[in-house]
């Protein structure tokens, strides 16, 4: 084992917000010699086995680092190179399209490199997912806690001291828990922020604006454009007294004297 790995053993671990995890027991190493887990005494936990790669050591304490925070790191590092070199290729050829044939084969390794990241991503997701519910839960059970600390001090079942030790140490773990929930809010909006330039830089412009188009076609297919107008139906009350009024009116008019008068001038002129 190196240095770092050796001295790690007897360390108390702690977690990124200053709360004591237990004391590294000892390690699980590869053929190679390489640590593979860490094991930590957690007391009446029992012992814990996190893989290396969770820790860190700083000074005489070693810190540890939860997985999602890990993955997400990876993620975003790994998809902003891809981006900024896809936007670094895209740049050379449009300064010269006579490079495109060749910056195609490369165009098509960092796609890939992007599908592979998204699908990566989704399981990032889902543990950003499960881990704010995780810390919903905690939360609660905290606030019971604490709410029934304070119903035994007004019932006189608990000292004043103990009923503030009570109620600072569940104001520092709600704490803990708030300063946790914003960190992956904001891992999960930078992920959203990186799919969405993702989307952006990688379709077709031309795909983009027939995307868009499907909203202006009716349900024929049929485009509607600005010189068409749909005029709204008329409600079907106006539309029978309409109709009514219109029958109305023609049988009236068929029956006037000065309708008939007119006909039978009209059949004279033709037959002279």
């Amino acid at each position: 084992m190196i240095k770092e790995e050796v001295s790690i053993i007897g360390k108390p671990v702690k977690d990124m917000y200053g709360t004591i995890i237990g004391n590294v027991l000892g390690t699980l190493t590869h053929i190679d010699g390489n640590i593979q887990t860490v094991g930590i005494d957690c007391g009446s936990e029992g012992l814990k086995q996190i893989p290396y790669e969770q820790l860190v050591l700083q000074g005489d304490v070693v810190i540890y680092i939860p997985g999602w925070r890990i993955d997400a790191q990876k993620i975003l590092r790994e998809k902003r190179l891809t981006l900024r070199r896809l936007k670094a290729l895209m740049g050379i050829i449009s300064e010269n399209e006579a490079t495109k044939s060749d910056a195609d084969l490369i165009h098509d390794t960092y796609k890939t490199k992007l599908m592979e990241l998204d699908e990566a991503e989704s399981k990032v997701r889902d543990e950003l997912s499960t881990r704010l519910e995780e810390l919903d839960d905690q939360e609660n059970i905290v606030k019971v806690m604490l709410f029934d600390a304070k119903v035994q001090f007004k019932s006189e079942e608990v000292s004043d001291s103990t009923f503030e030790t009570i109620q600072r140490q569940c104001n520092n773990l709600l704490e803990r828990l708030s300063h946790e929930r914003v960190e992956v809010n904001n891992v999960q909006r930078r992920i959203e922020e990186l799919s969405l330039e993702c989307v952006e830089l990688t379709q077709p412009k031309k795909e983009m604006v027939q995307e868009s188009a499907v909203s202006y076609l009716d349900s024929s297919g049929h485009t509607l454009t600005e010189s068409e107008t749909v005029l709204p139906e008329p409600p079907i009350e106006n539309l029978e007294s309409t109709t009514q009024t219109s029958i109305v009116e023609q049988d009236n008019h068929d029956d006037s004297p000065e309708s008939n008068e007119s006909d039978c001038i009209s059949r004279m002129e033709c037959n002279n």
